[in-house]
């Protein structure tokens, strides 16, 4: 803010821009509070995933995304199952 001011102080569209951040900064930082500190709300309660695991209805793994086409290629390595037959 101090730079655009002295540096920069009939650019409307850099304080605009600024502003703006400022906002969106402050809505993130409310949003995260509200989440107590986690960036994304859990979907589900752990004690119903955990229960869920348990039973069988939900399955637990890591998540494999590819780095170059991420928003196309990704699977779920299921914990506990391997690649090789144990025969």
């Amino acid at each position: 803010q101090n730079y655009l001011d002295n540096f920069w102080p009939d650019l409307k569209a850099a304080h605009e821009l600024f502003d703006s951040i400022v906002q969106a900064r402050r809505e993130r930082e409310s949003e995260s509070q509200e989440n107590h500190g986690k960036e994304y709300p859990e979907h589900l309660p752990v004690e119903v995933l955990e229960a869920g695991i348990k039973s069988g209805r939900y399955l637990q793994g890591a998540l494999n995304v590819n780095k170059h086409r991420a928003q196309l290629e990704a699977f779920v390595r299921l914990q506990g199952v391997g690649c090789k037959d144990s025969g």
